[in-house]
C-alpha cells in the first residue's frame, strides 16, 4: 500500500534544475520514494484532495534542499579522526599514516566507523556517497548503510603494485587482503563483489570497481578497473594526479603526468571518477572533457594536505571545458569532517580569492557541484541530485528560524555563507525521514559514540600511530616500481 506525504507552505524550494529554479512560498508531494508533485501551494493543494494524504507536514519556517552527494570518502578511515598531524604531504599521509592505520583496523572497526561516518553524513545533510570501498568486504558498509538509511556506492579496495622497501607499520597480513598478486586477480575478485552487491539494499547501495590507483596500482589495473566498470554496467574510482609530488614522480619514472599516462593506455572513459585530480595540465582537462571524465574534488583535503588546488588546481578550468565535477570530503583524517556544508562555503570562496575574480565559481555552483553534478558523478543523476517530479524524495529541511537564517533574503546566498549544518531540521532518504530531532533515527548515537571511541583508541595504539617515530615525509616509490 502506497504512502503519501505533503510538506506545505515552504519558505523556498531548491529544484537544483536545469534553470536552477528556486520556488517560494512551495509545496512537494512524495509518494512512497518518489516526488510526484511540486509548486506553489495553492496550486499543488488544488491538484490533490486533503483526504489522500497520510502525512501533511507543515513546511512554515522550513526550506528545502536535495540532499547532498559526497563525491569522495573513506568510511574505512572514520575511526582515525584526528589521530594524523597536519604537517604531512599527500604521500607521507598515505604511505606512512594511513596505510598502517588500515593495516591495523578490523572488520568490527570498518562496520562501526561507517556507521559513525554515514550519521555524520545525515546529520550533515548528506543523502548519498561514493565510498572508496571496504578494506575487507563491501558487505560491511552496506550493513551500515542498512543501520542508517543512506544511500551510497562502495566497493573493495584494492591494488597490486607492493612497494620494494615495505615501511615500519604495514603488517604481512594487511599487505595480503591489500595488494593482489596481479592486475587480472584483482580484477576477479572486484567482479565478484560487483556481482553479488551492486543493487543491494533494493537498489538504495550499488557496488563499483574501485581501486586504489596511484603507484600502489599497475597500469594494468588502471586501465581494467574502468574496462571491467564498463562491461558490467558500473562505475570506477581511483586517486589519481592528487599532488605535484605524484605528477614528478610520474614524470620522472614515465616522462608525462598521471592522467597522460593513463589517457595513453586508452584508460580514460564516461565511467571513471578521479578523486582530487590537483595536478593536471590544460591539455589533459581537454583529454578528461574529450572522454567524459568525472571528477571528485576534496577542498578541505586539499587544505589539509597542501595539495595546490587554489595554486595548481584547475577545477573551475574543468567545468568550463564541460568536465563533471562533484564535491568530496574525503576521509576525516585527510579532511577532518565528513561535511559538505563546508565544502561548499569553501569551494565557493577559494577561487575568488586565489585568481582575485568574485565570479568565480560562486554559490550557484557549489550547490549544484554538491547535489547534481555529485549526482552525475556517480552516474544517478537520473534518480537523485535534484527536487524534480519523478525523481527520488531525498532532501533537507532547513528550520528558517535558527539564528542563521534569520534575517535572509537570498537563500542561496545564506546556505552556501551563512548556515552551517546545525541549521538541519531533518534529512530524508528515499521518502523516508533518516534524521529528525537532532537524532539519526534507529540508533542510540551515544552508544555509537563511546564504542566507536573505545576501537580507534586501540586501532590506533596497535598502528603505533601514537608513537614519536612516524615519518613525516615519504620518498616511496620514487625508484623503481
Amino acid at each position: 500500500m502506497s504512502k503519501k506525504t505533503i510538506i506545505e507552505n515552504l519558505q523556498f524550494l531548491f529544484t537544483v534544475d536545469k534553470n536552477d529554479t528556486v520556488l517560494r512560498d512551495c509545496s512537494i508531494v512524495i509518494e512512497d520514494s518518489f516526488i510526484i508533485d511540486i509548486g506553489p501551494t495553492i496550486e499543488v493543494c488544488a491538484r490533490h484532495e486533503r483526504s489522500s494524504f497520510d502525512l501533511i507536514k507543515d513546511g512554515n519556517m522550513l526550506g528545502i534542499c536535495p540532499g547532498f552527494i559526497d563525491s569522495h570518502v573513506h568510511l574505512s578511515e572514520t575511526l582515525s579522526r584526528g589521530v594524523f598531524p597536519d604537517n604531512l604531504n599527500t604521500r607521507a599521509w598515505v604511505f606512512h599514516w594511513a596505510k598502517p592505520f588500515y593495516a591495523f583496523i578490523t572488520p568490527e572497526d570498518e562496520y562501526y566507523g561507517a556507521l559513525l561516518g554515514t550519521t555524520e553524513m545525515l546529520r550533515g545533510g548528506t543523502t548519498c556517497f561514493l565510498d572508496m570501498g571496504s578494506q575487507y568486504d563491501p558487505d560491511i558498509i552496506i550493513k551500515a548503510m542498512k543501520k542508517t538509511g543512506i544511500r551510497g556506492i562502495t566497493g573493495r579496495h584494492a591494488a597490486d603494485n607492493k612497494p620494494n622497501k615495505i615501511p615500519m607499520g604495514w603488517t604481512q597480513k594487511m599487505i595480503e587482503h591489500h595488494f593482489y598478486p596481479n592486475a587480472e586477480i584483482a580484477l576477479i575478485d572486484l567482479e565478484k563483489c560487483v556481482k553479488k552487491y551492486n543493487g543491494a539494499l533494493e537498489g538504495r547501495a550499488r557496488c563499483w570497481v574501485n581501486i586504489e590507483g596511484k603507484e600502489p596500482c599497475s597500469l594494468d589495473l588502471h586501465v581494467g578497473a574502468r574496462a571491467l566498470a564498463e562491461k558490467l554496467g558500473v562505475g570506477t574510482t581511483y586517486h589519481l594526479a592528487t599532488s605535484i609530488e605524484e605528477a614528478e614522480v610520474c614524470q620522472n619514472k614515465h616522462n608525462c603526468w598521471p592522467i597522460t599516462r593513463i589517457a595513453k593506455a586508452g584508460g580514460l572513459g564516461p565511467n571513471l571518477v578521479i578523486a582530487h585530480c590537483a595536478a593536471a595540465k590544460d591539455e589533459e582537462i581537454a583529454l578528461m572533457s574529450s572522454k567524459k571524465v568525472k571528477v571528485a574534488f576534496c577542498p578541505s583535503s586539499s587544505f589539509k594536505l597542501g595539495k595546490g588546488a587554489t595554486s595548481i588546481g584547475k577545477y573551475p578550468q574543468m567545468i568550463e571545458a564541460g568536465v563533471t565535477v562533484g564535491l568530496g570530503t574525503d576521509g576525516v583524517s585527510a579532511a577532518g569532517n565528513l561535511n559538505l556544508m563546508r565544502q561548499m562555503f569553501l569551494v565557493a570562496g577559494m577561487f575568488k580569492d586565489s585568481y582575485m575574480n568574485p565570479t568565480v565559481f560562486d554559490a550557484r555552483r557549489a550547490l549544484r557541484a554538491a547535489t547534481i553534478e555529485g549526482a552525475k558523478t556517480l552516474q544517478w543523476d537520473d534518480q537523485i541530485g535534484s527536487l524534480e517530479i519523478g525523481k527520488k524524495a531525498d532532501f533537507i529541511l532547513f528550520d528558517l528560524n535558527h539564528i542563521e537564517w534569520s534575517p535572509f533574503y537570498d537563500p542561496l546566498q545564506t546556505l552556501v555563507f551563512s548556515a552551517s549544518t546545525s541549521t538541519i531540521s531533518e534529512t530524508w532518504v528515499n521518502g523516508l525521514p533518516c534524521f529528525r530531532k537532532g537524532k539519526v533515527l534507529g540508533l542510540n548515537e551515544n552508544q555509537l559514540r563511546a564504542k566507536a571511541r573505545t576501537l580507534a583508541e586501540k586501532a590506533v595504539i596497535r598502528a603505533g600511530l601514537h608513537e614519536n617515530n612516524v615519518p613525516t615525509e615519504s620518498t616511496l616509490y620514487n625508484e623503481g616500481n
